[in-house]
C-alpha cells in the first residue's frame, strides 16, 4: 500500500493574472514548462558547463545521514571544488548533496544565464540558491524555514518531488523543534503499521525535466528523489502577509536557535526525545493507540 498521490498541475505557459488567481492565491503547486524558455541556462547549464565555468569554486556539501548527538542539522560535512564534487557524482556518489548554495555570491558569472520572471511574485534578487545531488539521492520530507514562495527552476536529469500541503502536517510525524518529518520514514514504501497516520495523506507528485519550473507555495512539505544527476535553482519571494511573516520570524529567531542550543547542551538525548514525541504527539492528536 502506498501514500495517495495525485499529479501536480502542469502547463506550458500561464499569464501573471492567471497564476496569481489560480495558484498563488489558492496556495496550489504548479509546473510551468516554458518559463525558462528564453534563458541561456536552458541551453547551457549542465554538469560539464559548471565544471568548465565555475569548477574551481569551493562548495559546502551536506551528507544524507541522520543528524545525531551534537551535530547541527544544517552543518556541512565537507567542502571541495565544484568540479571535484561533480566528478564524484558522475562516479556514482549519492550521499553528498549541495544545499542552499548562494549562486550569485559565489559565482556571479552565472547571473547572465537566467532572468527573474515576471510572474507576479516579488522575488528576492540577491538569493538565487542551488541544490544538487546524484542519482539515487533523497531529501527527507521537510518544509522551508523562510516560508517563501518558491520557483524551483530545474536542470539536468529527472527529479521527482512529492508535495504535501501544510494543512496535513498533523499526519507527517513532524519532529519538534525542526522543520522535518521523521528521518526513518520512507515515503516511497511507507510502513503503515509503524506510522499509521501516513494513510491519511493526500500528496501531489511531479517528475521535473530539464527547464521545468515548479511553484512551491509557502510552508508546503516536499520530499525529493533524484532519478539522475540534476540541479535546481530556487528563486524566492519572502512573505509579506503579517501571519506568514510572523511565522518565518518565529522559525528563524525561536525554533532554530533553541534546537541548535539544546543539541549542544544535551546532545543525543534531546534528539531521541524529539523523535519519540513526533510519534506520540501525532498518534495522540489522531486518537491512534
Amino acid at each position: 500500500m502506498a501514500i495517495q498521490c495525485f499529479p501536480v498541475d502542469r502547463v506550458a505557459s500561464i499569464s501573471k493574472d492567471d497564476f496569481l488567481r489560480q495558484y498563488k492565491k489558492s496556495a496550489k503547486p504548479l509546473v510551468i514548462e516554458d518559463l525558462t524558455q528564453n534563458w541561456p541556462a536552458r541551453e547551457k547549464w549542465s554538469v560539464d558547463y559548471f565544471k568548465s565555468t565555475v569548477g574551481d569554486t569551493m562548495v559546502p556539501l551536506y551528507d544524507s545521514e541522520r543528524s545525531t548527538d551534537k551535530k547541527h542539522q544544517h552543518a556541512a560535512a565537507v567542502t571541495m571544488p565544484f568540479k571535484e564534487y561533480i566528478s564524484l557524482l558522475q562516479a556514482g556518489e549519492k550521499n553528498l548533496r549541495m544545499f542552499f548554495f548562494n549562486l550569485l555570491a559565489a559565482t556571479p558569472v552565472l547571473r547572465k544565464d537566467f532572468e527573474f520572471p515576471d510572474i507576479g511574485l516579488k522575488l528576492f534578487k540577491k538569493l538565487p540558491v542551488l541544490f544538487m545531488a546524484g542519482k539515487g539521492a533523497r531529501v527527507q520530507m521537510h518544509f522551508d524555514i523562510d516560508m517563501a514562495d518558491i520557483l524551483l527552476c530545474h536542470f539536468g536529469g529527472k527529479k521527482r518531488v512529492t508535495l504535501v500541503s501544510p494543512e496535513q502536517t498533523r499526519y507527517l510525524y513532524r519532529v519538534p523543534f525542526s522543520f522535518s518529518s521523521l528521518f526513518d520514514i520512507d515515503y516511497d514504501k511507507p510502513n503503515f503499521e509503524k506510522y499509521p497516520a501516513l494513510k491519511n495523506i493526500r500528496a501531489e507528485v511531479v517528475e521535473l525535466n530539464h527547464g521545468d519550473v515548479l511553484y512551491i507555495p509557502p510552508g508546503y512539505w516536499h520530499y525529493v528523489q533524484y532519478d539522475e544527476i540534476s540541479f535546481s535553482m530556487s528563486l524566492r519571494a519572502f512573505p509579506r502577509q503579517p501571519r506568514t511573516l510572523a511565522r518565518m520570524l518565529y522559525n528563524l529567531l525561536m525554533i532554530r536557535p533553541i534546537e541548535g542550543l539544546m543539541r549542544r547542551l544535551v546532545g543525543q538525548p534531546w534528539n531521541d526525545r524529539n523523535e519519540r514525541r513526533a510519534i506520540s504527539k501525532t498518534h495522540r492528536r489522531l486518537g491512534i493507540t
